[in-house]
């Protein structure tokens, strides 16, 4: 049985219910397809989706497409592709803003007819001084705020026409130049923009604005509750008098959520489109980004990420959530499942003196300690292993367990050896280890008692499969990027040692086939998968070390 959510907006949801003012929850998450998805989004998705599923209601999708300057089909296919990788299809429907223009123009003349809409002259910087905007001074009248409902009619059914350039006329909501709340000062509410558009081609020239066209598509669509994210709180008033002056309701009604704000992370689609755009990340799947097909190809999982969100809270005030938090979800999730695999990142050759040249046998090694029923495999061994340059120490520090001169270690779940010399390089760097194995410890422990502390994973050199590792971090070094100092920005806090590339990992025979969206612990290392772009490349997804499980507690 699923748990059930409780949160403010569920109290909303439930009251109204229970007073007979709605019968069915319908929802609606509405993005603008002008960059991909981010885990920002999956927030609202999550609110959104589950929320009308936990009522028996409708979730609908509806692309908010109003503004072609900016959105491409590219964002389009990949919003539908996100929101079905996260399990939240849309059971009331696939929608396009730009199939109700007809329906807000409609509208827009039933205002400029009852006299609560006018066509004005200023210019966008004109219109801002004298609505107060910039020095927060009180606002003015337009010279055109009087035009007859006639005249407005007629230069409003000439902008459609094409007969004005673009930006040189704008409709107006007549509302109240005296509120405090700027979104109420007479805000424009369609503009001439000749631009393509992606579903309706070159029909229109003027476009509606987000806030005059959400309301009306909301009601359309006989949305019952809008959620949306706290910054469009000021936006309400303006969203309740377009349903009130158009008669549209009494649903929808807008309520507001705090956004997903996470450290070292930066939510602004424009900044990470110009990281795309600028090379200094792999696209926008790039597995250091905050988009859902980044962190797809990164290797989390869609339970992960709502598990994330769950965990993060719903509220009305804006929080700093620590990104180690979601890395806490993907490593429980993945601890009592993920297979166990062998994986040397830094490899150094480690050579047994004594044992039997050529041959090879196979030890049994477990695919989850965790799980009985995942059994065991069969892992081939040789005289020669790779071993990470990591578990050996030339001079070793204090309390090391790992191979040193003279010391010994067990080779996981085989022989135990002992360091009996190696080889350097001319620049110093140890290139190979001689050791000697205890033949007779395969599987056991030494004959006479003695205790062997360290055990350090290996790959046989002559089994092992070549790949790249890509270790990542975080993208940025400041942990709160939405304060940043006076005169700084994103691109001064960028972290260059954000990826950690191995590239001569050794794995063990049984990743040869491994394939993108399979996720494994390399044991002692982390958790991988292998990269959806690039074959023989894996990436890890999050370390073995949970440091954020103690805070939790």
């Amino acid at each position: 049985m699923e748990e059930k959510i409780s949160n403010f907006l569920t109290e909303i949801i439930e009251e109204d219910l229970a007073e007979g003012r709605v019968k069915e929850i319908h929802t609606r998450f509405p993005p603008e397809p002008n960059g991909y998805l981010h885990i920002g989004s999956a927030k609202a998705i999550w609110i959104n989706w589950s929320i009308a599923k936990q009522y028996g209601g409708k979730f609908n999708l509806r692309y908010d497409d109003t503004n072609p300057s900016h959105e491409d089909v590219e964002y389009v296919d990949s919003i539908l592709e996100d929101l079905r990788w996260l399990g939240a299809e849309p059971n009331g429907g696939i929608y396009y803003g730009s199939d109700y223009f007809d329906q807000c123009y409609e509208y827009a003349e039933q205002l400029i007819r009852d006299g609560k809409a006018y066509v004005d002259d200023l210019t966008r910087e004109q219109m801002q001084e004298y609505r107060g905007q910039d020095a927060g001074k009180p606002s003015r009248p337009s010279p055109w705020r009087d035009r007859t409902p006639e005249e407005n009619l007629d230069l409003f059914r000439r902008m459609r026409a094409g007969e004005f350039p673009d930006g040189s006329k704008t409709l107006r909501a007549k509302i109240d130049l005296a509120s405090p709340n700027m979104n109420m000062r007479d805000p424009a509410i369609y503009r001439i923009m000749r631009a393509h558009h992606h579903r309706q081609g070159d029909k229109w020239c003027i476009y509606p604005l987000y806030d005059f066209a959400h309301p009306i598509q909301d009601a359309i669509e006989g949305i019952t509750h809008s959620m949306c994210s706290l910054e469009f709180e000021n936006h309400r008033p303006l969203y309740e008098w377009v349903i009130d002056n158009l008669h549209l309701g009494p649903f929808p009604i807008q309520r507001e959520f705090a956004r997903l704000n996470i450290t070292h992370t930066v939510m602004s689609k424009r900044y990470l489109r110009k990281l795309v755009e600028t090379g200094v990340v792999d696209g926008w799947d790039d597995p250091r980004l905050p988009t859902l097909c980044a962190l797809r190809r990164r290797g989390y999982t869609p339970s992960s990420i709502f598990e994330f969100v769950k965990k993060a809270g719903v509220a009305k005030a804006n929080s700093l959530v620590d990104n180690r938090l979601l890395e806490h979800c993907i490593r429980s999730e993945l601890d009592p499942v993920a297979l166990r695999r062998v994986a040397v990142l830094d490899p150094v050759k480690l050579v047994i003196t004594n044992y039997p040249a050529g041959k090879t046998e196979e030890f049994q090694l477990p695919n989850n300690p965790k799980d009985e029923t995942a059994g065991t495999r069969a892992v081939p061994f040789t005289g020669e292993v790779w071993i990470d340059r990591s578990d050996f120490a030339e001079v070793p520090p204090p309390k090391y367990q790992r191979l040193k001169p003279d010391g010994e270690v067990r080779l996981m779940g085989a022989y135990i050896v002992k360091c009996t010399g190696f080889e350097k390089d001319e620049q110093g760097n140890v290139t190979k280890i001689l050791c000697t194995a205890d033949l007779e410890t395969g599987n056991g422990m030494p004959a006479d008692g003695r205790k062997v502390r360290g055990t350090i994973h290996w790959v046989s050199t002559a089994h092992a499969v070549d790949a790249q590792v890509r270790l990542y971090g975080d993208l940025f070094g400041e942990e709160n990027m939405g304060e940043l100092p006076e005169g700084k920005t994103y691109d001064d806090y960028l972290n260059p040692d954000s990826v950690q590339v191995m590239p001569h990992a050794k794995l063990e025979p049984a990743l040869k086939d491994a394939r993108p969206g399979e996720r494994f612990q390399f044991v002692r290392m982390g958790y991988f998968t292998p990269d959806s772009k690039h074959p023989g490349v894996y990436n890890r997804i999050v370390t073995l070390k949970d440091s954020f499980s103690k805070t939790l507690k």
